[in-house]
């Protein structure tokens, strides 16, 4: 027993050896763990409220959007984009309530809210959904090189052939036929062959290709060139002498 005994106080001798020497820092990486896990705890609380409290207010502007209330969206708008627009919810309900200014007839407005979602929306996808409506106000206001500027920003390729369509429509309102077949020619490249929508852009780019020939069919028939001056008139007409007038 006495052996055993010895050896135990060797152990707790060690211990206590390492505990003098480490101990002092093994209590700060605990306390720094503890902190460390209290912090997250506390950040999952925050960010799930903050999501809670967003989503309320995306459901406000949604319901006022379906009710015809623009004054309550605006408000909730407001709020949502002030306290939480690093959430979502804030980017998707401004891409609502554009609709709706659009829809009433304030395009400007719509622009606005669509150029916020553009500069904060935190997902690549809401940015490229805010950029494509932001160029379909455009193209309706005329303002297409803004159109064209604004789709030829970078984005998920996923958008490539929506961008590139779009911007075939740009190029055909501003008088850019050539460009506009090349244009409707990439969105084809880049569309689903068995998609609806890729039927569409064909349809376009077709009738865009054969514009130049039903014009050049419908055109009036030019006037038949003049019979050439003989040689002898214009001679004659150059010495002075009435045509065909003999020496």
């Amino acid at each position: 027993m006495a052996v055993y005994d010895l050896e135990e106080q060797e152990q707790i001798d060690d211990l206590k050896a390492w505990w003098e020497r480490y101990g002092g820092t093994v209590a700060v990486a605990l306390v720094l763990g503890l902190l460390v896990v209290a912090g997250i705890q506390g950040w999952r609380w925050y960010a799930g409220h903050r999501a809670e409290s967003a989503s309320v207010l995306y459901s406000a502007v949604s319901e006022a959007i379906r009710t015809k209330e623009p004054a309550k969206a605006k408000d909730a708008i407001a709020e949502l984009t002030g306290h939480y627009a690093s959430t979502a919810y804030a980017p998707r309900a401004e891409l609502l309530y554009a609709k709706m200014l659009y829809d009433g007839g304030d395009r400007d407005g719509a622009k606005a809210q669509l150029q916020w979602v553009v500069d904060h929306a935190s997902q690549e996808e809401l940015q490229a959904i805010g950029r494509y409506r932001l160029a379909q106000v455009q193209i309706d206001e005329k303002q297409y090189d803004a159109a064209l500027a604004t789709l030829d920003a970078k984005h998920p390729a996923a958008f490539d052939g929506l961008f590139a369509d779009l911007r075939g429509d740009a190029l055909v309102a501003a008088g850019r036929p050539a460009d506009a077949r090349a244009a409707y020619e990439n969105a084809l490249a880049k569309l689903d062959p068995k998609s609806a929508y890729r039927n569409y852009v064909q349809v376009k780019h077709d009738a865009l290709a054969q514009a130049p020939q039903v014009a050049e069919a419908n055109a009036p028939a030019r006037p038949a060139a003049p019979p050439s001056t003989p040689a002898t008139v214009t001679s004659d007409a150059s010495a002075g002498k009435p045509a065909g007038t003999r020496k």
